[in-house]
């Protein structure tokens, strides 16, 4: 027996690779948001009016590591690992960890 699903995700994750974003994740019940623009290697983020630099590499169209290139506590050196999980026009929902660590975060980016 064969199943197909009439349901598949988009993942055009290649269009979000570059431009300005606006970013929301939800850690321990409460809200965080960022605005932050991205080119092919680099990453300036803008959180809390606090603006980091982060080199990016990516892994493959939907996945990439973040590393901040100026960080100030052993918890800002940790790279996190991020994961495109689908995409729909200009808004991709994404999941996120520190490299090695299991613990996922969910949160969604809508390119502005």
């Amino acid at each position: 027996m064969t199943l197909f699903s009439c349901y598949e995700q988009e993942r055009n994750c290649s269009a979000f690779k570059t431009g300005k974003f606006s970013s929301e994740t939800t850690v321990e019940g409460k809200k965080y948001s960022t605005t932050f623009e991205r080119n092919d290697s680099m990453q300036i983020e803008n959180f809390n009016n606090k603006i980091d630099t982060f080199s990016i590499r990516w892994i493959n169209d939907c996945e990439y590591i973040l590393e901040n290139i100026k960080p100030k506590n052993r918890e800002e050196k940790k790279a996190v690992h991020v994961k495109i999980l689908n995409t729909k026009d200009l808004t991709y929902n994404f999941e996120y960890s520190f490299v090695g660590e299991t613990k996922k975060q969910k949160g969604s980016v809508t390119k502005m």
